[in-house]
């Protein structure tokens, strides 16, 4: 759920993909957002 909830910040702008995981308590999740982002057709939002 809280995968879900950061990927569609990304995807909407209100959120940058770095900013998210610069935080490291949300690191646990960012595997599963990057699935979320590819399955959407948004892996250009990733930046690893």
């Amino acid at each position: 759920m809280m995968a879900m909830y950061m990927a569609m910040k990304i995807m909407d702008g209100s959120q940058a993909y770095e900013f998210i995981f610069s935080v490291s308590v949300y690191k646990k999740y960012q595997d599963d957002v990057d699935a979320i982002l590819i399955a959407e057709g948004k892996q250009d939002l990733i930046k690893r």
